[in-house]
């Protein structure tokens, strides 16, 4: 949702910086290092309960995250190499901030709830697969209530207000599956109404099991039906 109605202001706020960055040798590959760093050092403040000190690192986490595009942008290295590496480190920064919020809550009174940001995490991984996999496709899967954006801004919310933090994370399990099922929903859409094309092996096949059909079976079989006309006639 983030991405598509707010992706064009974002751009025009980072590409300038991006250039300014690139300017001065700085690497994108180095910025998408330094976010993932921020998202670990993240997750050890919500582990420790230190929601403030989490709250400054997770903004300084997305960040790198906004701002490694625009360098390779700029640097005219954009390619299936960044994209790549841009899409690792994405899902292991939400794998750190996760694993931080469950050891929180694997130390409460309901240590049960460990496993509520591992459903997140598990749900949000659904999300941003069916996207690549529709896209190898050739099909759209953008789109959604709870994109890696979104779960940046409500996981702030939850540290900020640590009161409902585990109601936040409740939401953003409903949303992020609520998610899943729309892109779901929209990939198995657009796949039915392809028709696939009838490969060269089983066209093969179709054609010799046609041709078998219409051929004698034996040589025996063969002439046993000629004697057999022979006679009728």
């Amino acid at each position: 949702m983030f991405d598509g109605n707010f992706r064009t202001a974002v751009d025009k706020v980072t590409t300038p910086v991006g250039e300014k960055l690139n300017n001065i040798g700085v690497s994108p590959d180095i910025i998408t290092g330094v976010g993932v760093a921020m998202a670990a050092a993240c997750g050890v403040a919500i582990a420790r309960g230190n929601f403030p000190l989490a709250v400054v690192l997770l903004a300084l986490t997305g960040v790198p995250d906004a701002l490694d595009g625009a360098v390779a942008k700029a640097a005219g290295s954009s390619g299936p190499r960044g994209a790549y590496l841009d899409s690792v480190s994405d899902r292991l920064s939400d794998a750190l901030l996760f694993a931080g919020a469950a050891w929180y809550l694997g130390g409460t009174d309901s240590p049960r709830l460990a496993m509520l940001p591992f459903a997140i995490y598990i749900a949000a991984s659904l999300v941003s697969y069916q996207r690549a996999k529709a896209e190898s496709l050739g099909f759209d899967a953008k789109g959604g209530i709870m994109e890696r954006a979104e779960r940046f801004i409500a996981l702030g919310v939850g540290l900020i207000f640590s009161s409902i933090f585990v109601g936040v994370l409740w939401l953003m399990l409903v949303l992020t599956i609520v998610t899943a099922l729309t892109r779901f929903v929209k990939v198995w859409r657009q796949a039915t109404a392809v028709q696939p094309p009838k490969t060269e092996k089983e066209a093969g096949e179709n054609r010799r099991a046609r041709s078998r059909r219409r051929e004698p079976r034996s040589g025996t079989d063969w002439r046993e039906r000629t004697r057999r006309r022979s006679g009728q006639r």
